[in-house]
Formats: C-alpha cells, structure tokens, sequence
C-alpha cells in the first residue's frame, strides 16, 4: 500500500474522515460518528471493519481501549501526498496578504525573507521560518549619495533587484567630486563582483597603491563597500511564531522536546540537511514527525518550500513547523505560493 490511490475510495473517504477530525480537535472518532457524518450511507459495523483494515495496514491506531482511531504519521503521510497530488489553491484574501507584505520596495533580502516569515505564521498559526545559506549577490549598481554633515547615503542594488541603503561617515575635506568618482569607479570596475570579492580587490590595489583614485576617494569606496559586505556568515535561520507551536502543549517533556528542536535548527548542519532535502526536489516538501529526525518524538511536522534566484539556483527555503496535526491542506498552497512570490521579488 503506497499511496492514497491504493485504497479503495471506502477507505479513502474513511481515512479522510479521521484525518479531518484530527487536524479539527486532535480527538479520534469513532465509527458512529463518521456513520453520521457521511449520511448513514455506511453503517457503524461497517465503518469498523473498514478501520479494523486500516489499523492492521498501519494507518489508523487507537489511543485507549475501545477508543475512536487517530491516524499514524503513515496514515496523515497517506493523505497529504493526494493533497499534493491534486494541488490545492489559497483563497483570495491570503493571496493579497502575502503580496501586500512583500510588495514594498526599498528593503534589504533579509527584510523581505523576515517579512515573508511572519507572514506566513500569522496566516498558518504555526510558527513560520526561513533558511538561508550565505548568500553573496553580485553587484548590480552602487551609488553615493550626498548627505548632511559629512555623511553619505550608500545605495546599493544586487542581482537580485533588492536594494540596501546604508549611512557612511565621509573623510574630511572630501569635495563634492569625489563621490561621483567613487560610484562611477565602482560601477565601470566591479559590476557584476560580489561586495566581498569587489572589497578584497580594492584592498590588495590600495595596498599595491595601483587604484584610480585619490586616497580621500578611496577611502569612501573601502568603507563603503566594508559597511555593506557585513562579514563573514555561516547562514541564517529566522524564525517567527514559536509561541504558536506551545500552544497545545500541557507537559513539561513536550516543552523540552520542542526547546530542543529548535537548539538542532540553529546548528549550521541541521539548517544545510534541511535546505538540501528541500532543493533536491521540486516544491513544497513535507516532514511529518519521525519522518526526519529533527522532529522525532516532538510532536511537529514541517512544510518546506524552497525558492530561487534569476539563475534558477536555490538560494534558501521558507516554511512553517507546526503540530503533526496541522492543517495540510491550506497550508501547503500558503507555503508554496510565498516561496513562489519570494523567488519574483528577489529575481
């Protein structure tokens, strides 16, 4: 039994029934009431010989004795991979939500990606996160602007169309020219460069005194550029929401389970494990429980969607971590269609 169309559409619609009340209350149901539920088309004797299959398959368990049924992580894997199957769509009011957030321009990549994060917690009412590698964008165009009190406004757009501005404090006795030297020399001389891989070759030219500009200038050109680079960075992991994810939680060891989750997020390796999962195939993927190991024993499932640069390379990966009784059938098209808006605006 490999997938939801292995059943026949008797068990479907019963299996169907359990999840839909699980992801609803978290309670199971019994065969009564999913009788009930379906117009007493199918009766209760019935429904608990359909289950009965479903438990010895490994879909469907029961909590207590004489108890209702709640999926398995097999059965909830069962039933979000036909939700992938069949697709799903958000509704017009979410979709003008998310484009609302990330339509203002003028933000820096981070901004966007923490946008697009509290987005998508707020819509889910999961706790929402993206993963980022590092990431060093080439140079599309540069620009000093003159301020006030001998400062600067650096204006920088990469190639990913996203545009940081940063404030320098200029060298003293700089005239006006001098600007418009440096963002010409920039422009002519490393488009297309990283910011790093532009700083470390105007270093090694000052240092080689080999540079096509006066000393004052130059100084503008290395802070600039020294500002914006920002350092070394192993990779980013923003995260919004985690309250959410405590809301159900009544125990002291769920608690510490979910603390820990998010301790093995934050490792660099956890966040490439994830993110190379994710780019190595198509679209949204799904981690139900114990399925990885990040969330064994947690509780948690996630929805992972990877998006792209102009060169169609995967540049990170945004999603949400929710309880394993999530909302998979809106939440999945919610993922998919950030990750897709967020690839646009950075192309």
């Amino acid at each position: 039994m490999s997938g939801i169309g292995a059943l026949n559409a008797r068990s479907r619609e019963i299996l169907q029934q359990i999840v839909d009340t699980y992801v609803e209350t978290g309670e199971p149901i019994g065969s009564r009431t999913i009788s009930r539920r379906l117009g007493e088309v199918l009766s209760p004797a019935t429904i608990r010989n359909v289950m009965a299959d479903l438990e010895e398959a490994g879909l469907l368990y029961a909590p207590h004795t004489s108890a209702g049924r709640l999926p398995t992580e097999r059965g909830l894997r069962i039933v979000v991979d036909g939700l992938l199957e069949i697709g799903g769509d958000l509704s017009e009011g979410e979709r003008d939500k998310i484009d609302s957030l990330l339509a203002a321009s003028g933000r820096g990549y981070d901004e966007v990606l923490d946008e697009a994060t509290r987005a998508l917690a707020g819509l889910s009412a999961c706790a929402g996160l993206v993963i980022s590698p590092k990431s060093e964008p080439s140079l599309r165009h540069i620009e000093f602007v003159p301020l006030a009190a001998g400062r600067a406004l650096v204006v920088l757009v990469n190639e990913l169309g996203l545009v940081e501005n940063r404030v320098i404090e200029l060298p003293p006795d700089l005239p006006a020219s001098a600007l418009v030297q440096a963002t010409n020399f920039l422009n002519t001389r490393y488009h297309g460069a990283s910011l790093d891989e532009a700083l470390r070759a105007i270093k090694e030219e000052i240092e080689q005194r080999k540079i096509e500009l006066d000393e004052l200038t130059a100084r503008v050109v290395e802070n600039g550029l020294a500002l914006l680079s920002g350092g070394p960075d192993d990779g980013s992991l923003i995260v919004r929401g985690q309250s959410r994810l405590l809301e159900d939680v009544t125990a002291v060891e769920d608690l510490e389970r979910i603390r820990l989750l998010f301790d093995q997020l934050e490792q660099k390796h956890g966040m490439l494990q994830l993110l190379q999962a994710t780019g190595d195939a198509d679209g949204v993927q799904i981690f139900i429980g114990a399925e990885n190991q990040l969330f064994e024993h947690t509780g948690c499932s996630m929805i992972l969607s990877p998006y792209r640069d102009t060169r169609k390379r995967v540049v990170g990966a945004i999603g949400v971590i929710g309880p394993t009784r999530m909302n998979y059938a809106r939440i999945i098209p919610m993922v998919d269609y950030t990750a897709r808006l967020i690839g646009r605006v950075i192309g």
